[in-house]
């Protein structure tokens, strides 16, 4: 029996070793899964490779390669023929014309964002179809004696915001939202603890001090890197301009262009009612290829948005900068004192050190012829000597003043 026992026990105690070492393996090792997301917000989870995702959306390694998290890779939004490559803090997306994919599902900073794009993205679509028909059921009553609102129906389909665009803009929502919020949490942290340095100069709150400073540059590092991609995009209208998937994809699929759409973005119907739009109003698309003033309104808002956190970091660098400068102005005040203090001291030192010589020389053991008048002598020689010694000192103290070493 008890050889039996101790069998067990060594199984079960090499079992939570392994249960210990394939989590850690897991923990160590690069997620692959994924979560496609499509125009009515249904979500699946794909625990694929590079390569199966480089099929699926029709990209490159080298953009791919951007989204992976064991390299360092600054903020981007890369427009490519069919898909926009996001790397933004910790979202990694690959954004189609139909279906959005998000690196890493299951991480706690990615649930948010899969369950806002779950949330807005039909609601979006579900909402500009309601008003399609409101404005389609007049035009079929009243097609003879209004033959000018169809063209206002096209018109208002035509501009109906595009499936990239209302995905990108949850994502950078998502991402100038969390920015923002760490400026928040930082700026709570941070004023507190510089009024109290400000008030009491002590290792402890200088640590803190200097750990809050450390936070907020590597934060304003991360805020600079997203406002410049943004800043980047909005002065380039051919980066923006291949931002446009739909657009791309209706005049690859016109009649006036030289070559059809492959067929697996035919099979989608919301593609397919895009080429159909484009296909009654064809002269207008290529008028509209340069036309970049939906997306730019866009990214400007979220511009604004990111250059306000910037702003804040920027005034807290400044409250910062004004605190050291408030404390070193202290340290120098107290300096000052501390060489004033040292000046009264050598000062006083160099007038005993003269009353000390005095009492020296007095003290040894010399004839002299005026030995019946030692105590009426001893008395003057003390009481000139200490004017002389305090003499010294005021002239000291006195010159120290008219030269600016010591405050009046």
């Amino acid at each position: 029996m008890m050889a039996g026992d101790g069998v067990a026990a060594a199984a079960t105690a090499a079992e939570v070793q392994v249960e210990t070492a394939l989590s850690l393996k897991k923990k160590t090792a690069v997620s692959r899964s994924w979560i496609a997301i499509d125009h009515s917000g249904q979500g699946v989870i794909l625990d694929v490779d590079k390569y199966a995702i480089m099929r699926r959306v029709q990209i490159h390694a080298r953009d791919l390669r951007i989204l992976d998290p064991l390299l360092s890779y600054p903020s981007t939004i890369l427009g490519r023929e069919r898909v926009i490559v996001l790397n933004l803090e910790h979202i990694k997306a690959i954004i189609t014309a139909e279906e959005v994919l998000l690196r890493d599902p299951l991480d706690d900073g990615v649930i948010p964002i899969v369950e806002e794009l779950q949330r807005r993205l039909p609601q979006d679509n579900l909402m500009g179809q309601g008003q399609g028909e409101e404005d389609e059921k007049p035009v079929l009553r009243e097609e003879d004696e209004k033959p000018g609102l169809r063209n206002d129906v096209e018109t208002d389909e035509e501009n109906e915001f595009p499936f990239e665009f209302r995905a990108l803009e949850v994502v950078l929502e998502a991402v100038c939202s969390f920015l923002d919020a760490r400026t928040r949490d930082l700026e709570v942290d941070t004023y507190p603890a510089l009024d109290e340095l400000t008030s009491k100069i002590s290792s402890r709150n200088l640590d803190r001090v200097r750990k809050l400073k450390s936070a907020m540059t590597r934060l304003t590092n991360r805020v600079q890197k997203v406002r410049d991609e943004l800043e980047q995009l909005l002065d380039d209208d051919d980066d923006m301009a291949d931002l446009y998937l739909s657009r791309k994809l209706a005049g690859a699929s016109s009649p006036h262009s030289s070559s059809g759409a492959p067929n697996w973005y035919l099979q989608s119907p919301t593609i397919g009612s895009k080429i159909a739009r484009t296909s009654r109003a064809s002269a207008m698309t290529v008028q509209g290829e340069n036309d970049v003033e939906e997306l730019e309104m866009l990214l400007e808002a979220y511009f604004m948005q990111i250059e306000g956190t910037l702003n804040k970091l920027t005034t807290l660098r400044e409250y910062i900068d004004d605190t050291e400068d408030y404390i070193n102005i202290q340290l120098d005040n107290h300096r000052n004192q501390l060489i004033q203090l040292e000046l009264f001291l050598c000062s006083g030192t160099v007038s005993l050190s003269v009353y000390s010589l005095v009492a020296a020389i007095f003290g040894m053991n010399i004839p002299y012829t005026w030995k019946e008048h030692h105590g009426y002598v001893f008395k003057w020689v003390v009481i000139v000597t200490g004017i002389i010694c305090a003499s010294l000192f005021m002239s000291i103290i006195s010159y120290a003043r008219q030269k600016g070493l010591v405050g009046s």
